[in-house]
């Protein structure tokens, strides 16, 4: 199903960053099977650092890291939705696609290393050259993807 020309900017944005997202998601796993590089913790980690600093519990055990690890998912689903939604409702003007897609891209990793590093769950100043390119990649696919699903539902 096409969304008609009257769907509203915010839901385009919506659709282009669950897209883009899946490809984030795509490229982190194709570069872990490649490399043999483990799952990144640091969305787990923020989960935690959060919950410790609204003074929440997410219970004991095997639950509680179950949720953290699910929670730690669904921020990044956030992230990727509220990137390109946001992206789409306030650039009103359509600019090239390899410019909306190295916006959208660098807009999703300042949106999701930012708060880790205010959280300090990360510090990207001590990262190597692989922890950049295991960061950066992912998140051009996402630009690219977003950028093409909001150029083809425009």
């Amino acid at each position: 199903m096409r969304p008609q020309a009257s769907t509203p900017p915010i839901v385009r944005g919506l659709l282009a960053g669950a897209a883009g997202t899946a490809a984030l998601d795509a490229v982190t796993y194709l570069d872990m099977a490649t490399r043999g590089r483990p799952a990144s913790t640091t969305p787990e980690r923020s989960v935690e650092r959060l919950t410790k600093a609204g003074h929440l519990s997410l219970g004991t055990g095997d639950s509680a890291g179950n949720r953290r690890s699910g929670l730690g998912a669904l921020l990044g689903y956030l992230t990727g939705a509220t990137v390109a939604a946001g992206y789409s409702a306030l650039v009103g003007r359509r600019l090239p696609w390899g410019a909306t897609a190295v916006l959208l891209g660098a807009a999703a990793m300042v949106g999701s290393d930012a708060p880790l590093t205010m959280l300090k769950v990360t510090n990207p100043r001590n990262w190597s050259a692989a922890d950049w390119a295991s960061d950066v990649v992912p998140h051009l696919a996402y630009g690219a993807v977003a950028a093409m699903v909001l150029d083809r539902l425009r």
